[in-house]
């Protein structure tokens, strides 16, 4: 094969690779985890559209509480684990934020227990957090806010057949649950 065809095929193995992971930013930067407790000091008024209500009362809010149960280690063995759940990576990556993150990236406030939280969605919140940046949507998202386009292929991500306790996954009655968009003035 040519080093052209090779090349060609590489370019477009990576932007698939890319395209796949909503998370993936070109440019890679490391970003800093702030937890939900920061998102929410704007995020939880009736103007907002009450954000942290509608996350707290969500089984995302929980999710990392499941796996510090007797029947997630259970499952977490049956499958070859050898760590508990709420150790075993194949578990954190659908029921916790920033669980793999450098230290150094980790807020103060931050906390994996928050389960599947505001930055498991919209990204590690540092470097967008701030008032100034995020009444400019553009500047929000050149500072890592993520904006998922397709939100049901996002949600199908963790929410599908690989899952050990799956069971069936209707997108729209679930996000009707969750969606929590800033009320149009």
């Amino acid at each position: 094969m040519h080093l052209s065809k090779i090349l060609f095929v590489f370019l477009i193995s990576s932007i698939l690779l890319l395209a796949s992971n909503p998370f993936k930013k070109l440019d890679d930067k490391k970003r800093g985890y702030i937890g939900v407790d920061a998102c929410t000091m704007c995020h939880k008024s009736e103007k907002q559209g009450k954000q942290l209500d509608i996350w707290k009362s969500s089984k995302h809010s929980k999710a990392y509480e499941v796996l510090l149960t007797e029947e997630a280690n259970k499952i977490a063995a049956e499958k070859g684990f050898t760590t508990p759940a709420a150790k075993t990576e194949a578990c954190l990556v659908c029921h916790a934020s920033g669980y793999n993150a450098d230290a150094s990236l980790i807020g103060k406030k931050f906390k994996v227990e928050d389960g599947v939280q505001c930055e498991t969605c919209h990204g590690a919140g540092a470097d967008y957090k701030d008032m100034k940046i995020m009444k400019n949507r553009e500047e929000a998202i050149n500072n890592g806010l993520v904006v998922v386009e397709d939100i049901e292929k996002f949600c199908v991500t963790c929410h599908n057949s690989e899952s050990p306790t799956f069971k069936e996954f209707n997108f729209q009655t679930s996000w009707d649950k969750i969606k929590h968009s800033v009320p149009a003035k």
